[in-house]
C-alpha cells in the first residue's frame, strides 16, 4: 500500500507537468513549422532551450523539485493520512504540511508562475514559441527526473525528506516504502 500511495502522488505531479508541456508544445513547434523565425531568432530559440534545460530542468527540477516531490510521496505512503492522500498533489509539492519556509517558497513560486504564464500568453509569435520551447524542455526534464527518482524509490532508495514540519514523525524521515 505505501508504494501505491507514493505512486498516486508522483502520478498526479507528472500528469500536471505533462499537461503543461502538451499545452505549450504546439506553440513551440509552430514557429519552426511556419518558418516564422529569422536566423537570429532561431539561434535565440536554441540558446533559450539550452539555458532552460540547465536552469529549469537540471537545477530547478532535477536538483530541487523532483527529489522533494518523490521524497514527500514516499513519506506519504509510509505515513498516510486520509486528507493528505486525497490532496496528494499539493502535499507532494510542499504546499502544505511542510516547513514554513518551504510552504512560502512553494506558494510564491506558484503565484509568480501564474503571472508569468499570463504575461507569456500575451507575447506574439515567434517570441511566445521561443519561451514555450525552453519551458517544454524544462518540463520534460522534470518529468523524466521525477520518474527516475520514483523508480529508485520503488527499488528502496527514495530521496530523503527534508522539509517536513517539526511535528512530523521522526521514524518517517528515512527507510524504504
Amino acid at each position: 500500500m505505501p508504494a501505491l500511495i507514493a505512486t498516486w502522488g508522483v502520478a498526479l505531479v507528472v500528469l500536471l507537468l505533462a499537461q503543461a508541456a502538451m499545452r505549450l508544445l504546439p506553440y513551440a513547434l509552430e514557429v519552426w513549422r511556419d518558418g516564422a523565425m529569422s536566423v537570429g531568432q532561431q539561434a535565440l530559440f536554441v540558446g533559450f532551450v539550452l539555458f532552460n534545460a540547465y536552469a529549469e530542468g537540471y537545477r530547478g527540477f532535477q536538483k530541487r523539485f523532483s527529489p522533494r516531490v518523490v521524497a514527500r510521496a514516499f513519506h506519504l505512503g509510509r505515513n498516510p493520512r486520509p486528507l493528505h492522500v486525497l490532496l496528494a498533489l499539493p502535499y507532494c509539492m510542499s504546499l502544505f504540511h511542510a516547513k514554513r519556509r518551504q510552504q512560502i517558497v512553494g506558494w510564491v513560486f506558484l503565484v509568480v508562475l501564474v503571472l508569468v504564464i499570463v504575461l507569456v500568453r500575451q507575447l506574439p509569435q515567434p517570441w511566445r514559441g521561443i519561451v514555450d520551447g525552453g519551458v517544454v524542455v524544462g518540463l520534460v526534464w522534470g518529468i523524466v527526473s521525477v520518474v527516475v527518482l520514483w523508480i529508485r524509490g520503488l527499488r528502496g532508495d527514495p530521496p530523503p525528506v527534508t522539509d517536513l514540519p517539526e511535528d512530523a514523525p521522526v521514524s518517517a524521515l528515512s527507510g524504504p516504502a
